[in-house]
């Protein structure tokens, strides 16, 4: 029996390589879930190799007609500041068979939950630490894409980070947290027009239910959003990755914030 070939919609991601750090929890998780599932070539990204292969076996799972091949998984340590540009590098090795098969996209949505802390206290250590992972990884990726060329250089590429809602309505006692982490989006911008016509966009999303959002604040910051929305509802990974999806196959959309939030920034 023969099968219906997918249309020029549904086809865009099929065999496209597709790289997703942080694609072993929360919004990474599902953007390369979908991706898979789109026919993309998939690579996960997460901080340990035995979570990476239970992330791996669990895509595999939940999605038994997917085709094996084009799924594999590394682990890449963002948390230290003295081995954050090799492990980046090692990864894109790994990634594009050390450049020889270039990436078509990269979505950035690792994050960690640094503690608050409250502005009277905080110092430049604190502030190095807190945007780390954010900031300075992105801003990492960015120089390996243009020194190394482990992207194609096509419209057709995009790179997507990922920033929050905070950062257009911040709430009180944030400020020291978004110094470092609101960077994001004007570096978005920036390397737009550095890595053209490579598309680079961030993806903002307002509360969604993920690992991290419980290591925040848990079911009471869930609420927080909830109440604070005009759909009455926190967001789900999978709703927030066609956010990610977009970003990937709209090739006319670069340096460009992308909110996903239930409009929690109109009330």
């Amino acid at each position: 029996m023969a099968f219906a070939k997918p249309g020029k919609y549904a086809s865009k991601l099929i065999d496209k390589k597709v790289l997703v750090l942080g694609g072993t929890s929360g919004l990474g998780f599902a953007v390369a879930e979908a991706a898979w599932e789109f026919g993309a070539k998939v690579t996960i990204s997460g901080s340990r190799q035995p979570k990476v292969d239970h992330k791996l076996s669990e895509m595999k799972s939940n999605n038994p007609a997917g085709d094996v091949s084009k799924l594999q998984g590394f682990a890449c340590d963002l948390g230290n500041k003295e081995t954050l540009e090799g492990n980046l590098k090692s990864l894109f090795d790994q990634a594009t068979d050390s450049g020889t098969t270039k990436l078509d996209h990269i979505v950035f949505s690792a994050g960690d939950a640094p503690p608050m802390k409250p502005l009277a206290e905080v110092d430049v250590a604190y502030l190095h630490a807190a945007g780390l992972v954010r900031l300075a990884a992105p801003f990492i990726i960015g120089k390996l894409c243009a020194a190394h060329g482990y992207l194609k250089s096509s419209a057709s590429s995009s790179i997507t980070f990922t920033s929050g809602m905070s950062e257009s309505k911040p709430g009180a006692g944030q400020s020291s947290m978004l110094a470092a982490f609101g960077g994001i989006e004007v570096f978005t911008r920036g390397l737009a027009v550095d890595l053209a016509p490579v598309r680079v966009n961030c993806v903002a999303p307002g509360g969604v239910d993920t690992e991290l959002s419980q290591a925040f604040g848990g079911e009471s910051l869930l609420n927080h959003f909830r109440e604070r929305s005009t759909t009455k509802t926190v967001g789900k990974p999978e709703d927030v990755a066609e956010a990610y999806l977009y970003s990937m196959r709209d090739q006319f959309v670069t340096g460009t914030v992308i909110e996903s939030n239930g409009g929690g920034l109109l009330v």
